[in-house]
């Protein structure tokens, strides 16, 4: 679990306190979006001495090879660093956990593509997120694309020492990635809270996340200052809920999409959680209410024409996130989802 927490607006601030009691010689790495390139967000990052802004490309989902390009790149030119800080949505906290880990881990992140296969832990991370919804800032994993699958280093290496939470970071966020990350954190919840994995431990994160999701898409007339500080907080609690539990099916069917078309995960997930009806109806029921209210546009047959070979490629993807599946369906869920049926439910994507 994360080791220390800074919440409240305003609290950017102490960015330059919070570091330095783990400042050595050796630089700080802040890793940011490229969003806040030339923005003023920028301009307040507390670069010190030797330290670097890497503005990391998060057109496209972090790649195996790219978190191994930056590590590399930071190796040849400081050799060690006093730790990464990763500002920005789940991409780029994802890949600054990964870079951490990296820094200290032999060979290629897509080594470490699975559970508990990292071996040594990383340096110093801090995560700072731009976007709530993710749960990035308190997972034990970082979802990479490798060169055969998606699939995370999950470990308890991985989950960030220090997280700062602004809601004032948040204010900007265009409308449409807005809901598609609070979506995000609204389907951990109903995938947790319906999951065989279920415990009072995730319970409790997850109803009082649930809770503020529908407060912030269902309740509210217009978005507002409580609704930043509200949807941060669901994002944390979702994230926590999943920390002693896991998702499901809209997860573990999105992550096919994502490795073979691209399709970033807060919008993945809302394509396929749209057609979950059999697997969450009350969920899904709620879900579609909130796309109609908050005027967001799903897309649609993002699947046709798609060859025989890519369909079979999701499909392999997809029944890989082994943990997913029995969370959603229990023991016994390889007689439950076949390939024909799971294709059937790519083919209404």
């Amino acid at each position: 679990m994360v080791g220390y927490v800074v919440y409240g607006r305003g609290s950017f601030d102490q960015l330059d306190e919070i570091l330095q009691p783990r400042r050595e010689e050796k630089p700080m790495i802040f890793l940011v979006d490229h969003f806040f390139e030339k923005k003023p967000l920028a301009d307040r990052i507390p670069v010190r001495g030797k330290d670097k802004i890497i503005f990391a490309d998060v057109t496209y989902e972090p790649k195996t090879s790219y978190v191994d390009a930056v590590a590399g790149q930071i190796k040849n030119e400081f050799g060690k660093v006093s730790g990464i800080i990763g500002i920005g949505g789940g991409s780029t906290l994802d890949l600054a956990k990964a870079i951490s880990l990296m820094m200290n881990n032999p060979g290629s992140s897509a080594d470490y593509q699975g559970w508990d296969l990292v071996k040594y832990p990383g340096v110093y991370k801090v995560g700072i997120p731009t976007l709530s919804g993710t749960g990035a800032e308190v997972s034990r994993t970082t979802v990479l694309t490798g060169p055969t699958k998606k699939l995370g280093m999950n470990s308890d290496f991985t989950p960030f020492d220090q997280i700062v939470l602004d809601p004032e970071l948040t204010s900007n966020a265009p409308v449409n990635q807005r809901f598609y990350t609070g979506m995000d954190c609204y389907i951990h919840c109903i995938e947790s809270l319906q999951g065989t994995y279920l415990n009072e431990f995730s319970k409790s994160y997850g109803e009082k996340a649930l809770q503020l999701c529908r407060k912030v898409f269902v309740e509210k007339q217009q978005w507002d200052n409580e609704s930043d500080d509200q949807l941060m907080m669901a994002s944390y609690a979702g994230g926590m809920s999943i920390a002693y539990s896991q998702v499901g099916v809209a997860h573990a069917v999105s992550y096919g999409l994502s490795y073979l078309l691209g399709t970033r995960h807060g919008i993945g997930n809302c394509i396929v959680f749209d057609k979950l009806e059999e697997y969450y109806p009350e969920g899904v029921y709620e879900f579609k209410k909130m796309v109609q209210k908050n005027g967001v546009d799903i897309p649609r047959n993002i699947t046709k024409g798609l060859t025989d070979e890519q369909f079979n490629k999701m499909i392999d993807v997809s029944l890989g996130m082994k943990p997913l599946w029995e969370n959603a369906l229990g023991k016994d869920w390889e007689q439950l989802i076949t390939k024909e049926k799971l294709r059937k439910l790519y083919e209404k994507l």
